[in-house]
């Protein structure tokens, strides 16, 4: 599946979502042979609900290849692979020391060091090595390409952006083999007016990070990687430590391979253009992401769409969030203290500016059925593959609009308090194919709708289930279906699979290995029976 081309007026986000998913491509860092994949599956070894499958990694299908990944990119993107190949005669070498520069090569006469400041101002490849203890790299090279190449750079601002890329065509920040690289600004800067650097690394030029080696960015007054255009993150090994958001794309951020640690005080990675309407949007299509956030993990202000990789977002207050999510393929792994996978609008502390149109819904409390007790609203979740696990003590997965289940594996650990749900759909969900286990509360509990042409059960426990229960899903000849342990508390459970037969009757146990083997029967319920949760208060 193809990019939609930039110069292309894209008039539906959700489509744009289904032309972002690359179903079936593999992760791609330079056009190599993709790797194979399989079905998520899911079963007793999944302990304390976890969905695993290394295999998702990769990719959804097996239908495309990484070349035609690679030419989606370049049609939607600033980057593409020629971005990564240069001949290294045409090099610039500058090496820093003794808070001052010498450059030697063919732009040589393209740099200047001033009072630590290194300013590069036109196009070329500059290889930097040494240290500045109190310094930066500026770019100012009009509408160039330049190429940074950080050969043991260890560069270190008290009053400004580390790296400030002012203007330019694009840039790429290429990490040298073997080398460490550390990009450290202070915690206070100079200039503080309202459209001035405010990232350790900050550019107004689309940007790429690419290379083996690996960098570490150190954002001490607020964001730690910046573009105020597109961002793509092609490969390398790097730690993002920031006061404020952890990695951030204007109007696009594009991840394709490499390992990513981003530690932030607010939002951890996120694109945030809502008012072009083929821009804002976020893509995992391989490597990993590993995030701790104070506010939200993965955010998009348009769509999210995850095709390959491994995400893992270890803490935030909502985990996911975008108007439009897709997920056909990769490892999510998702905790948060509020909603898990929330495809909805704004800002969930209040703190920031809506990323949706003002009229949308915000949140609301989902019914039984599939329903929603609040406006159904231009959002949409979409999950066709991938193995995909949530712990949230809000809402597991969430859509202000519609959801939709065709393919992959789902286990949700949702809340145990009745405000909210381990499902909360405010439209229709829709199951037509993949696996889903969601455990939590059961006063607000939702149901697979109407819509869905696969079965499932509906469970509700006359009282709750302990942590670390063991829980087999039995046929009416006592065959285990389904089993797995919960990963907390749990009052109802939801499960569906392409093995639940609708009408059929289907028992769940507590502990042994089914209906007849040392199991105390919990209750006994028939495929497709759903039932209505009432709201807080109506019970």
């Amino acid at each position: 599946m193809k990019f939609l081309p930039k110069a292309k007026q894209v008039t539906s986000v959700a489509a744009f979502a289904l032309a972002l998913a690359l179903a079936g491509c593999s992760s791609a860092s330079t056009g190599t042979t993709p790797v194979p994949t399989s079905s998520a599956t899911s079963s007793a070894a999944d302990a304390a609900g976890t969905a695993t499958d290394a295999s998702a990694a990769s990719g959804a299908a097996a239908s495309g290849t990484s070349a035609e990944l690679a030419a989606s990119i370049a049609d939607a993107t600033h980057f593409d692979d020629d971005d990564l190949a240069w001949d290294a005669a045409t090099e610039t070498s500058i090496t820093l020391a003794n808070g001052s520069g010498t450059a030697a090569g063919a732009n040589a006469a393209n740099v200047a060091v001033h009072s630590g400041v290194l300013t590069i101002s036109a196009g070329g490849t500059y290889r930097i090595s040494g240290s500045l203890d109190d310094g930066s790299i500026v770019v100012a090279a009009a509408d160039d390409v330049v190429r940074i190449v950080l050969d043991d750079a260890n560069i270190s601002s008290a009053t400004g952006p580390v790296v400030d890329i002012q203007s330019a065509n694009e840039v790429l920040l290429y990490l040298a083999g073997g080398t460490a690289n550390t990009l450290s600004d202070g915690s206070s800067y100079a200039n503080t007016a309202t459209d001035a650097p405010n990232a350790a690394v900050y550019s107004k030029a689309d940007l790429t990070i690419a290379g083996p080696g690996s960098l570490t960015v150190h954002g001490n007054y607020a964001d730690g990687v910046v573009s105020q255009d597109g961002l793509v993150l092609a490969s390398g090994t790097v730690t993002v430590d920031a006061i404020d958001d952890g990695i951030k794309g204007k109007d696009y951020l594009a991840l394709l391979d490499g390992s990513y640690t981003v530690k932030a005080g607010d939002d951890g990675v996120k694109s945030t253009n809502d008012t072009d309407a083929d821009r804002g949007w976020l893509l995992l299509a391989g490597g990993s992401l590993n995030v701790a956030a104070g506010d939200d993990g993965i955010k998009a202000a348009t769509t999210l769409t995850i095709s390959g990789g491994t995400a893992t977002v270890a803490e935030s207050n909502e985990g996911l969030e975008a108007a439009h999510i897709a997920i056909s393929g990769g490892i999510v792994n998702v905790t948060s203290s509020d909603d898990g996978i929330n495809a909805a609008g704004g800002s969930s502390t209040g703190t920031g500016t809506a990323e949706a149109p003002a009229d949308a819904p915000v949140g609301g409390m989902g019914r039984g059925m599939g329903g929603g007790m609040d406006e159904v609203g231009d959002f949409s979740l979409d999950i066709s593959g991938g193995a995909i696990t949530v712990n949230a003590d809000g809402d597991g997965l969430d859509s202000n609009g519609n959801a939709t289940i065709s393919g992959g594996t789902v286990v949700v650990n949702g809340p145990t308090t009745d405000g909210n749900g381990a499902l909360d759909v405010n439209g229709d969900l829709t199951v037509t194919g993949g696996t889903l286990t969601a455990v939590g509360s059961a006063g607000m509990a939702v149901a697979p709708s109407d819509s869905s042409s696969q079965s499932g059960l509906q469970f509700t426990f006359d009282s709750t289930i302990p942590s670390g229960t063991t829980l087999n899903i039995t046929d009416s000849s006592g065959a285990v279906v389904a089993a797995f342990v919960t990963a907390k508390a749990a009052s109802s459970l939801v499960f569906t699979s392409p093995d639940i037969s609708a009408g059929a009757q289907y028992t769940v146990n507590s502990g042994g290995s089914g209906a007849t083997d040392g199991a105390t029967q919990l209750a006994s319920v028939t495929a497709g029976d759903y039932t209505t949760a009432p709201a807080p208060g109506r019970r």
